[in-house]
């Protein structure tokens, strides 16, 4: 999606709402629950916003003053420029998990593509001090679970966070989503430059403040809600009892999504809060395949640009040829001889293709030579 160069009214009222300083998302909320929308908060009266929860003198003043303020049009040209997306909570193209969670982002700014498969996706957070057991389990679980389709959503931040995204770069058709407690134009840490343009490469970088948005320390537990509502699961690597990963869990719980959790040694300190959370109930996984089952089926289908075809978000990451050879194989089980008389296709082609169509969970093998589409 390109920004056109003027912005549509209802998104410049959103995109003026969203720049007042002190406006968080609870009193956003508040706000479009009493007036409706961007537009009305705007045009409301002094004593009108003061009656909204939340809202005090200084926060009144401040939206009465944000009417005629030039900064949302400034921040619009300055998106432009830098090809980076506004999507409104109105939006079609706003993601569809994030809109059911109590306080989404009235505004979000994306840099990079995001793609209906990234429906289909799991958290993957952790300490920032982490061990190097933490480090090589994140990479590992990252780029397992995006082989088998599912996006993975992290922070950018040290330690773990920048395991899982590295992860998934390690293979070729993994996406990954970086969620920055920053603005999207402000890397933080800054040796995540390189980084975070990799991400964009492979999926997208998202915020929900301004675009120059320095780092605060209030910003970033504020953002993990929004890691935990783009995703159907999070995955808790590795994390000490202080460590923010647990705001993410917790905002997890709250949201209606499964918590998994990667057990440490039982005398590391890195792992105490990892141990707390196995011990009030959350999932204790060991390798991907118990993530992948926890999550049950393949999440609501969605068709292609064409409109022809129906497909799930994990189907829609494989490429024509993955897709040709899933499209021979039946519901019911066939042979791997049948399937190989029914294309023109090289047999060792085929025979390398239902390798991966396998690793990503989407065909089984069984006893016999048959093969089957995978439901799971």
């Amino acid at each position: 999606m390109t920004l056109p160069e003027l912005p549509p009214t209802e998104l410049l009222d959103a995109l003026r709402l969203s720049l007042i300083k002190g406006l968080g998302p609870i009193t956003q909320t508040a706000l479009l629950n009493r007036f409706g929308s961007a537009g009305e908060v705007l045009r409301a009266a002094r004593e009108e916003l003061l009656q909204a929860e939340h809202v005090g003198p200084k926060i009144a003043t401040a939206i009465l003053e944000a009417k005629n303020s030039t900064a949302a049009h400034e921040e619009w040209n300055a998106c432009r420029k830098l090809g980076v997306d506004l999507i409104a909570l109105s939006d079609p193209e706003y993601p569809p998990p994030l809109k059911d969670i109590p306080d989404p982002p009235q505004l979000l700014y994306v840099r990079g593509s995001l793609e209906p498969a990234d429906r289909l996706s799991l958290g993957i957070v952790g300490s920032r001090r982490c061990t190097l057991y933490g480090r090589q389990q994140a990479e590992r679980f990252a780029r397992e679970l995006s082989s088998a389709g599912i996006t993975i959503v992290s922070g950018l931040a040290r330690g773990i966070d920048a395991c899982a995204h590295r992860g998934v770069l390690q293979q070729s058709s993994g996406r990954t989503l970086a969620v920055l407690g920053t603005g999207v134009s402000r890397i933080y840490p800054p040796e995540h430059a390189e980084l975070a343009e990799q991400v964009v490469a492979r999926g997208a970088l998202i915020s929900e403040t301004c675009l120059q948005q320095a780092p605060l320390p209030g910003l970033f537990p504020q953002r993990n809600r929004i890691i935990s509502g783009l995703s159907q699961g999070i995955l808790i690597v590795e994390a000490a009892r202080n460590s923010g990963a647990l705001h993410t869990a917790r905002h997890a719980l709250e949201q209606g999504r499964e918590v998994f959790v990667i057990p440490g040694r039982l005398d590391s300190a890195a792992s105490e809060g990892c141990h707390d959370l196995i011990r009030d109930g959350a999932t204790l996984v060991r390798h991907s395949d118990d993530i992948l089952d926890s999550l049950g089926p393949l999440a609501h289908p969605v068709k292609t640009a064409a409109g022809e075809i129906v497909l799930t978000p994990r189907e829609l990451n494989l490429n024509d040829r993955e897709r040709e050879v899933l499209n021979l194989i039946p519901t019911e089980q066939c042979t791997i001889d049948e399937l190989l008389r029914s294309t023109d296709l090289e047999n060792s082609r085929v025979l390398a293709t239902l390798t991966v169509l396998e690793m990503k969970r989407l065909i089984r093998r069984l006893p016999g030579g048959f093969l089957i589409r995978d439901a799971r």
